[in-house]
Formats: structure tokens, C-alpha cells, sequence
């Protein structure tokens, strides 16, 4: 099973990007998809997941400003971002808790990461 992700970039404050996850390989279904990001010097957070059955849950520091979905047909979840801050400067990776087809089991698998730099 591989993510991958795209989207991220350099956006002035204020701006928008949309970032995307595609997950391919052995995949019986996926039950949860998420973002999350790390800021140089800081540890790994949550931004934002959805579960099969539609629930979200968002970090409290999206503010309303992020909305995470999903196409699950196509393996991919998507992060749109607005009204960005330069606090949002950070890799962002996503996430999946996936059960493959050669297996019952759910395993979490990580995408590469994709930098999201925003200025003043």
C-alpha cells in the first residue's frame, strides 16, 4: 500500500491550497483517512480526519478555515485549506488506516509528506 500526496506549495497569508491523498495497492477498504502536519521543531499533529461513515473531527486550530473529504471510490481524500496563516507553515502528511486485501487486519500507513510554506 503506498500515499501519495500533492497540493502543498508556497501561499501568501490569506490564500488557499488543496491538497491531495491517493492510496493504491492491496486495499479492501480504507476506515479512516487524516492530515496531519509537522512544524520544523515540533512534534506531529492532527489536523483533521474522516472515518468511512462520514464522521469528522477537526484540530481545534482549524477554526473553520480547512475541510477535509473523500472519494471513496478513488482511494483519495482531499484537504482543502483557506484563509491560511503563516502558523499553518508546515509538512503535511496524510493518513490512512486501511485494511488490505491479503489480510483482515487494519494497518496505519503514512504518505511522504508535502511542504505548505505561507507568508506574511
Amino acid at each position: 500500500v503506498q500515499l501519495v500526496e500533492s497540493g502543498g506549495g508556497l501561499v501568501q497569508a490569506g490564500g488557499s491550497l488543496r491538497l491531495s491523498c491517493v492510496a493504491s495497492g492491496s486495499i479492501f477498504s480504507i476506515n479512516r483517512m487524516g492530515w496531519y502536519r509537522q512544524a520544523p521543531g515540533e512534534q506531529r499533529e492532527l489536523v483533521a480526519t474522516i472515518e468511512k461513515n462520514g464522521h469528522i473531527n477537526y484540530s481545534n486550530f482549524v477554526k473553520g478555515r480547512f475541510t477535509i473529504s473523500r472519494d471513496n471510490p478513488r482511494n483519495t481524500w482531499y484537504l482543502q485549506m483557506d484563509n491560511l496563516e503563516p502558523e499553518d507553515t508546515a509538512v503535511y502528511y496524510c493518513n490512512g488506516l486501511i485494511v488490505t486485501i491479503a489480510t483482515s487486519d487494519r494497518y496505519e500507513y503514512w504518505g511522504q509528506g508535502t511542504q505548505v510554506t505561507v507568508s506574511l
